[in-house]
Parts: C-alpha cells; structure tokens; sequence
C-alpha cells in the first residue's frame, strides 16, 4: 500500500512516486489501459495524474478525450467503453464525474459501474452526490478533492480584507457550486456577514452564458460587496476573462477558490491547492487500485494537507488593496 503520510510530506513529488515502483508494476504482462476524460483541454492537473503514474514505473497506455466545456458531450465519450476495455477511467471535475458515474442511487444504464473511476477537481464530492462518505464512496468510484475548506477561505480573505458582504457568481446547474454557495452563506453568516449569490443567466439551449456579468458585477459593488468570491465553478472557469475585468473597473478584488483563478485569472489573491499535485495525489490513487487491487470504495476521498496563499501583486497595486505585511512571510507573490 501506498504510504500517504509519505508522499503528502514530500509534495507528492518524483521522491514520492518512486516508492511505489513495485515488483507488481514491473511485472505487468501489459500496459493499463487508462481513459482520461479532460474538459477544457489538458491543464496542470492532467499532467500531475499521468506523469506520477509514469514516474511509478507503471505501463500504462492513456487514451485522452476532451468534453470541450460541455458536460453534454460526456456520454458521447463513453459510448464504445465495451470495446475499448479501459482497466481505470480518470475524470475533471464535477459534471465531468457525475455524467460517468451518475449521482448516488440513479440507476440509469448509461452511467458507469463495473470500471474504476479515479476523479480529480471535484469539490464537494459526498454533496454532489457522487460518493456516500470521504472515508468510502459506497461504490466504483474515488478520488482528489481540490478545494480547501470553505470556512479555511474565508477566513484568508477576512484576514486580507475584512468584509461585511461577499459576492459569488455561480452556476445553478452545477450542483458543486450550489453546494459551496450554501457553504459560503452559512460560514459567512457565522463570521457576522452576508453573501450576495447571483446565477449567471442561461441561453435558449439552457447553457451558462456570460451576458449581463459586468452589469451583476456593478449591481454587487453598489450593494457595498468588499469581496468576489470566484468558486471553483467549472462555468466561471471558462470566463475569467470577462469576469476578472470587470471587477477590476469597479475597483472590487476577487478571491479565487482553485489556482487557475490567480495565475491565469487575474484574482488578486487565492488560497488553493496547487493543481498538479492534485493531479498526482489522483494518480496515487490509481495505482491503489491498479497495481494493488483495491476497490475504489476502499480507497478513501482526500484532499491535499498543504495549501498556498497566491497574491498577485499587480492587481494589487491597480486596486491600492496591498496585503497585510505578515501575510507576504508565507504567501507567494506573482506580478504577471
């Protein structure tokens, strides 16, 4: 078995990896065959899973397919799964895990039950509906949980700027990001705050669509929002570009729940989980239950135990909203 305190104390790094080269993996009479199914092209998460599978000394042969942001392509992408035979399927995010596995006690045929499925950058898996408990999900499926804990992030942006109101754009038909609204609401209301939660709007087709972001965003200034609070929406994900901007012109910092939010975003601060290491801790996982035979519902659901505080120093400076001195001991800093 794997020795997680192990790998968590070395970053899940190559060191790590190495250890679980086993007699049993150089052994293999054949490669595993591992369908990835990304959805918005391959990120950093992605490459942390494949490279720490390879780094472990596993023949592994991985076949990539794409939802291209669209949740509804899913099935599409699973539809020959008789013929090609994948030992493991690997899945990003949460519409991505819940069009392969289903919600808990669905029984439609279509959804997955006799593969393995190792799942990364879901966020609230046992409110999704995705697994019965952290400790077992009740069934084929396990995965890495990206997201720290609610509670945990508000009280870094409390610490950074304290707040009266938080703003959240969301998508109601992720079932992720109304879990964490909820969350947000009720840790907020603790805290002697409020959340002001606004869905994004939906095209004739019932899509998200980014019309009207920049009007809700000056709607939530003028209601004296200090915060926009970015989810690891996967909708939102996709329109940093137009949702990043427009809080800058109206001189509102955002705080961004996962990585891709601060360095390619434009969030000026986030408390996160670095995303390949997220993608390595799946891949640990895969080989729990590859190369050691366990059932994926005795391989728990875990997060990472380190996070990182990421300021971006440039949309500071644009702001005039400069971090608290003892913060930069242990934040890291980036200026693009």
């Amino acid at each position: 078995m794997i020795d997680r305190r192990s790998l968590l104390s070395l970053g899940l790094g190559a060191g790590a990896a190495g250890m679980i080269g086993t007699a049993a993996a150089r052994a293999q009479s054949k490669p595993f065959r591992i369908l990835m199914l990304t959805f918005r092209g391959e990120t950093e998460v992605d490459r942390g899973f494949r490279e720490f599978i390879q780094a472990a000394d596993v023949q592994a042969e991985f076949i990539v397919r794409d939802a291209n942001r669209d949740p509804r392509n899913v099935p599409g992408l699973i539809a020959d799964l008789a013929t090609l035979k994948p030992d493991l399927i690997y899945t990003w995010g949460t519409p991505v895990t819940l069009g392969v596995v289903g919600p808990i006690g669905n029984t439609d045929p279509r959804y997955v039950r006799d593969i393995p499925v190792v799942f990364a950058l879901v966020a609230a898996p046992v409110r999704a509906g995705i697994a019965a408990s952290f400790e077992s999900s009740g069934r084929n499926v396990t995965g890495a949980v990206h997201v720290v804990p609610t509670d945990v992030q508000l009280r870094a942006m409390q610490a950074y700027l304290p707040f009266e109101t938080i703003g959240i754009l969301y998508t109601p038909t992720e079932q992720n990001s109304v879990v964490i609204v909820e969350e947000a609401k009720a840790v907020a209301d603790k805290m002697g705050g409020r959340v002001i939660a606004q869905p994004f709007r939906a095209d004739a087709n019932g899509r998200p669509t980014a019309d009207g972001v920049a009007d809700m965003i000056k709607q939530m200034r003028a209601d004296k929002v200090s915060w926009l609070y970015l989810l690891p929406d996967t909708f939102l994900g996709s329109i940093y570009d137009k949702v990043t901007p427009a809080a800058l012109d109206v001189g509102l910092p955002t705080f961004a729940a996962a990585e891709l939010g601060v360095r390619e975003g434009g969030a000026l601060v986030g408390l996160v989980s670095r995303y390949y290491s997220v993608g390595q801790l799946a891949g640990a996982k895969a080989i729990e239950i590859l190369v050691h035979k366990r059932r994926p519902q005795d391989v728990p659901i875990e997060t990472l135990k380190r996070f990182s505080l990421i300021i971006n120093m440039r949309i500071a400076r644009t702001l005039g909203i400069y971090p608290p001195i003892s913060m930069l001991n242990y934040a890291e800093v980036v200026t693009s």
